[in-house]
């Protein structure tokens, strides 16, 4: 089963420790749902949820595909982020790249348009609320809704978004 991911950035440090079980919990229900197949985690790898979902499908023995919204990705990342970038992007079995060259709105909804088209299920770590940018989260779940990809939103109670826009 192929999964995709997008969420809120920013999190604090007590919701960051909700979403990550909240994902582990998650997967655990795709992967039982799944028959046994491995799951394959798709990407954007953005600090966050993108991440925690790809490190906990990768510690349970699954694949990692990449999702590169564009060339300069990297240095839109956070510095203290980067060598965990690097380490993901190190074990994806395969990269998708949208083409573009300048990180942005457009590139994120293109990058998002591209990992909804390549998954079966896209987990949605979001409070429901509009994207604060094209290419946010609700931009990314509108576009799976319209495509008839099924959505789990993971959404803890008592969780608030950052400053951090995603």
């Amino acid at each position: 089963m192929r999964v995709g991911i997008t969420g809120h950035r920013g999190l604090s440090a007590p919701a960051e420790a909700a979403v990550r079980a909240a994902l582990r919990a998650e997967l655990g229900r795709l992967a039982a749902d799944g028959g046994g197949e491995g799951l394959v985690a798709v990407s954007c790898l953005a600090d966050g949820p993108d991440a925690w979902l790809a490190e906990s499908v990768l510690a349970g023995g699954g694949r990692l595909e990449a999702v590169i919204p564009a060339t300069d990705y990297r240095q839109a990342l956070p510095e203290t982020y980067l060598d965990t970038l690097d380490r993901l992007l190190g074990r994806a079995t395969a990269v998708h790249r949208t083409g573009l060259a300048t990180a942005g709105s457009s590139a994120y909804m293109a990058a998002g348009e591209l990992l909804v088209g390549l998954v079966d299920v896209l987990i949605a770590v979001w409070d429901g609320r509009p994207a604060r940018g094209l290419g946010g989260t609700g931009d990314v779940v509108a576009c799976a809704r319209r495509h008839g990809v099924p959505v789990r939103v993971v959404w803890p109670p008592g969780v608030r978004r950052g400053v951090t826009p995603g």
